[in-house]
């Protein structure tokens, strides 16, 4: 008897690459695995911008000047790196468009990874406003600081969204006895504290995203003493550190995985490095924008930590399921 091909068998069997997916297939986790690094890129050229003084080289939003929506040849090198900054944000556009439509037929079989991207193409409008702010009001470090927030808050959004894809939703129990499962949260406090505090060191020092000329001689700052906010910065880095360490040794001892702890550890070993040399060079632009990069890579690895904690279904087992609806 010749047997009836469901259209979900169709297309977990055959997925055609016009057709939108009933379930995670290549192009969702490679749509997913590109969100986290745009958005880790942008974090980067984010970075740039402060870090050459080119925080008003488009001195007007949404336009780059009050006559020209693009950087015109006055603007120089700085209207050049601000504006292609901007451009970057309509390449994370079309990634966040595409990763929703992607999982849009989902919504009811893998709602996870519905709603987390669409909280990915949600944040956009929100990041635009807050960088059109930040130039307004001449580059406040404070609001400067809200960007970069929200920045790290969805590389943890699209970490999550590349390890829901990869290993299906959450499914069990957790994984780990009570007092592992402390400890996690108490490095999640310390990364939150850590990024927190190295945004106002920032924010303190020599960067303050714009040149004295371009910003009629004032360098806005917080105001505080960016070297004692350096030690104090250290700190909670020196607290995560120790934590992650106890979660690698953690994992060893109850033959857990330790994989994603132990990369959070190198990338908070490499943090470290840099910070201290960045601090002993007198904070060259290369350095802290390496750093800045890393607390993206840091806020996405404790991340995946906190999820690996807990059991999931696995690509394997939701393919499956899918085909019996």
């Amino acid at each position: 008897m010749t047997r009836v091909v469901s259209p979900v068998d169709q297309d977990v069997r055959t997925p055609r690459w016009w057709a939108l997916p009933r379930v995670v297939d290549q192009r969702v986790v490679v749509l997913a695995w590109a969100s986290f690094v745009v958005e880790v890129v942008l974090i980067g050229t984010g970075g740039l911008v402060r870090l050459t003084a080119s925080g008003l080289g488009c001195p007007t939003w949404p336009k780059c000047t009050a006559d020209s929506l693009v950087s015109t040849p006055e603007m120089g090198v700085h209207g050049i790196i601000e504006f292609g900054n901007r451009l970057l944000t309509f390449v994370l556009v079309v990634v966040a468009i595409a990763m929703f439509l992607l999982v849009v037929r989902m919504r009811r079989t893998r709602p996870e990874l519905f709603w987390l991207a669409f909280a990915q193409g949600a944040a956009i409008p929100v990041q635009a406003v807050i960088g059109g702010l930040s130039v307004l009001t001449n580059l406040n470090p404070y609001v400067v600081g809200l960007h970069f927030v929200v920045s790290t808050l969805l590389t943890s959004i699209t970490a999550t969204l590349v390890y829901r894809s990869v290993n299906g939703p959450r499914s069990g129990p957790r994984l780990v006895p009570g007092w592992y499962t402390g400890v996690v949260r108490g490095t999640v406090v310390a990364v939150a504290v850590t990024v927190l505090l190295g945004i106002l060191t920032t924010g303190s020092g020599p960067h303050a995203g714009a040149s004295a000329a371009v910003d009629g001689g004032r360098l806005h700052r917080t105001g505080f003493d960016p070297g004692i906010l350096q030690h104090v910065h250290a700190v909670p880095a020196y607290a995560l550190f120790a934590l992650t360490l106890v979660l690698v040794v953690g994992a060893v001892r109850l033959r857990l995985s330790s994989r994603w702890a132990l990369v959070l550890l190198v990338v908070e070993f490499v943090q470290i490095a840099v910070g201290l040399t960045q601090a002993r060079m007198h904070l060259p632009v290369g350095l802290v924008g390496t750093h800045m990069v890393l607390a993206g890579l840091l806020v996405g690895a404790v991340t995946v930590v906190v999820l690996s904690t807990r059991g999931s279904a696995g690509r394997l087992a939701v393919r499956e399921s899918a085909a019996t609806v």
